[in-house]
């Protein structure tokens, strides 16, 4: 049986929110909550800025559901954790229990008012029977009841945040990481026009242009301010 998991490649990422908006727009979030968002760390610092998209990970040993007093945390088959919204009684233990912040509440106040938790379901709606208008109205649209993936992973831009089986997706990943190198070779010159390119570009340059610094192995000096 496959165990659905999400990914989200830092090296892709481009911060555009298309994940975030096609969440909110396909299951009519409440306003305030954000089942998926964008987190940039060492924002502004060139070289060094990176985005990756966040939601419920739908951990295997999830913590949410350790915690909760009322255990309205539940599995599926497919490994999906979901709750039910009839039983949840709103006292936020989930949300400090989550390393990614995935529990949301509606309501703003202390914790007698904040309503029903709400959170990523990964597509995979709720309790209730799938597609109908009761599931939809607490959980959303239930996509792998129609044979879909997430919304937010089929609308990514870049192919940066990927979710499925996570064998598969671990796979896709990892045949990424291989083949793109690593360090300034990730998105430079080598990895656009390969080493021919580069061998190219110095003997077409204007007269008079100094040849680039070469390292002990040949290759070309990294350029400042990124790895070597």
């Amino acid at each position: 049986m496959a165990r659905m998991k999400f990914i989200c490649d830092a090296e892709r990422c481009i911060e555009c929110n298309s994940c975030v908006t096609a969440c909110k727009n396909e299951h009519e979030v409440p306003w305030g909550v954000n089942r998926r968002r964008v987190v940039t760390v060492n924002d502004g610092v060139q070289g060094a800025e990176k985005s990756i998209s966040v939601a419920c990970m739908h951990c295997s040993d999830a913590p949410c559901m350790a915690v909760c007093p009322v255990d309205c945390f539940y599995r599926t088959d497919d490994g999906v954790v979901l709750h039910d919204k009839d039983v949840c009684i709103g006292c936020g233990y989930c949300s400090y229990a989550c390393p990614f912040g995935a529990p949301q509440f509606p309501a703003s106040g202390t914790f007698g008012v904040r309503g029903k938790m709400d959170k990523c379901t990964f597509c995979a709606g709720g309790p209730e029977a799938n597609g109908t208008e009761a599931e939809f109205e607490k959980y959303g649209r239930n996509r792998l009841a129609e044979g879909k993936l997430p919304l937010c992973a089929e609308m990514c831009s870049t192919k940066a945040l990927l979710g499925g089986d996570g064998d598969v997706i671990a796979d896709i990943l990892r045949n990424r990481v291989i083949k793109r190198g690593t360090g300034g070779d990730v998105f430079g010159w080598g990895t656009a026009y390969g080493s021919k390119g580069q061998q190219q570009a110095g003997q077409n340059a204007p007269a008079g242009t100094p040849a680039p610094a070469q390292q002990p192995n040949g290759g070309p000096a990294a350029a400042a301010g990124q790895p070597s």
